[in-house]
């Protein structure tokens, strides 16, 4: 099944449950912008712990609108989403309600939990550069080093106006202004090899074809190719490459979060509490570093062999709140540099 006919599917079994009720024994309802096979390992493992079922329905936009329309009719429990802004958005539109409990408290820490309760960060992932192992040697590489005229011609990324994107630049904001974060970003469209196209994959498939020889990615990519036995020709563009951990000059490497809220409704309030509860625990947490290859929010717990084997990650300390009011500064900014109509416009 393709992922349109997965979200066709979950659209479908959701549409039935607005004929009837949200309300269900034994079922926790999860509006998800996360792909599905991101979060199937976790859900399951929920599922065979608790015999709670999970419903997911992706989308790749309007999550927070759609449950601020659908108002006490609608069958989101749980919210599970990507970046930080997102989580506050969700937050700031009334999507979300607060929830205060002791186990996830207990389980994460405070610096990645909302002071009001309505967002808890699961993971973290950082946003590194896949590099060539052919074409790019052993020297440090910082952020600012891409709007360097060295790399001209030779850097892919996906759309600047991608959440994760979106988030990198505005932690540049955060760091260095707007007026210089402008000229860097101009910088950075100068140096692409294309115009930006795709995920962050196919990013090191293009540095494998030999179209560029480095890209924005996230780190827990790198860790599903390497390791894809479905698809092999994706372990041949991971080992095509090898992570660079960039840095800005307080010399720590950009982390993003994921999340999880609990929905402002919620029919299925106690299962989505569980829900919650368990996507904080120890299990779930080693199972994102395991199987999921991101970084557990959980102290102590060190990623998977195979993320630790990329280097060592020392994160930026620029607080997660500056990141997202930075957010609407950084899409703006991409619109009006032109970063993804392209080196050439």
């Amino acid at each position: 099944m393709n992922s349109k006919s997965i979200r066709f599917a979950a659209a479908f079994a959701f549409a039935t449950l607005f004929a009837g009720t949200a309300l269900a024994d034994g079922v926790v309802n999860i509006y998800s912008y996360r792909q599905p096979d991101l979060i199937k390992p976790v859900l399951d493992a929920f599922s065979a712990e608790t015999g709670i079922k999970t419903e997911v329905l992706f989308l790749d936009k309007g999550l927070e609108d759609r449950i601020v329309a659908e108002g006490q009719n609608s069958p989101a429990d749980v919210i599970l989403t990507v970046d930080i802004a997102r989580l506050t958005n969700a937050k700031e539109k009334g999507a979300t309600q607060a929830l205060d409990d002791a186990t996830v408290n207990a389980n994460i820490p405070a610096e990645y939990r909302d002071p009001e309760g309505e967002w808890f960060g699961l993971t973290k992932r950082a946003r590194v550069l896949y590099a060539s192992k052919e074409r790019v040697g052993d020297e440090p590489i910082a952020y600012a080093d891409l709007a360097d005229p060295k790399w001209k011609g030779k850097i892919c990324m996906r759309s600047g106006q991608h959440d994760y994107n979106l988030a990198l630049f505005s932690a540049a904001i955060a760091h260095w202004g707007e007026a210089k974060a402008e000229e860097w970003m101009k910088g950075l469209k100068a140096n692409l090899a294309r115009k930006p196209e795709g995920g962050d994959r196919p990013q090191a498939k293009a540095i494998f074809a030999g179209e560029c020889d480095i890209a924005l990615g996230n780190t827990y990519y790198v860790g599903l190719m390497q390791t894809n036995e479905k698809e092999p020709e994706e372990k041949e563009w991971a080992g095509a490459i090898k992570v660079v951990f960039p840095t800005f000059e307080s010399g720590g490497t950009h982390v993003n979060i994921s999340g999880a809220a609990l929905a402002k409704y919620a029919p299925n309030r106690d299962n989505a509490v569980k829900l919650i509860q368990f996507l904080s625990s120890h299990k779930a947490q080693q199972i994102y570093a395991e199987q999921v290859f991101e970084y557990p929010v959980e102290p102590g717990l060190e990623a998977s062999a195979v993320v630790k084997a990329f280097g060592a990650l020392k994160a930026d300390t620029l607080p997660l709140a500056d990141i997202a009011k930075n957010r609407k500064a950084a899409s703006e900014m991409v619109d009006r540099v032109g970063l993804d109509d392209g080196p050439a416009s």
